[in-house]
């Protein structure tokens, strides 16, 4: 009888143990762990077309930088009259001549504090970035953070795109300027070689 209490003592106290390691794991029901695979580089990107040529080469710009991807989605969808650059009356040339216009934005990167480095896409409007894109700067702290632009374009280079944005939105970032046009969308290897220029 003693023995069969001190092997259910034993069981009891084992079982003590282990429900105190699994709780200094959790906190108000959620896991705390540490995730040495988390990824420290995002890239953000607005496409507007219907080609989606943006997208696309954020998405081979990821696999490059072995990032995180992120699309920034307008809250209201650009139509194709939206983005008639040649009608003065458009959504996207109103936008454009007003430089305090902000256009919301649907979502949030919620875990932003992660990320040490993020690359920011767009197409070039109007020889600089999209309004949407102050907008999404704007929804964080990005103090110390290095930010890369890059932009696809039917004719224009960055221009002094990153130098707007930089000075409008993000003043306390660590901006690599002047970012670069990546239009084609150019394979893995070449990005890759671009990222390792910026090293």
């Amino acid at each position: 009888m003693k023995k069969l209490v001190s092997i259910l003592a034993v069981a009891l106290m084992l079982g003590a143990c282990q429900n105190n390691s699994q709780n200094n794991d959790t906190t108000n029901g959620e896991a705390v762990t540490a995730d040495s695979t988390a990824k420290t580089t995002l890239v953000a990107y607005f496409s507007a077309s219907e080609a989606h040529i943006t997208a696309q080469v954020a998405k081979t710009l990821a696999q490059a930088a072995d990032a995180d991807l992120f699309e920034i989605v307008p809250e209201q969808i650009y139509t194709t009259e939206d983005l008639d650059w040649k009608n003065e009356q458009s959504r996207s040339t109103i936008e454009m001549k007003d430089s305090t216009a902000r256009p919301a934005v649907a979502s949030k990167v919620e875990n932003m504090a992660q990320y040490n480095t993020i690359y920011v896409g767009f197409p070039i409007w109007w020889y600089t970035a999209p309004r949407i894109i102050n907008t999404f700067l704007e929804q964080y702290d990005l103090t110390g953070k290095t930010i890369i632009p890059f932009a696809t374009s039917g004719g224009s280079d960055m221009g002094k795109s990153g130098e707007d944005l930089k000075k409008a939105s993000a003043p306390n970032a660590n901006w690599i300027l002047p970012g670069k046009v990546l239009n084609g969308n150019p394979p893995v290897d070449s990005l890759k070689v671009w990222i390792e220029t910026l090293k």
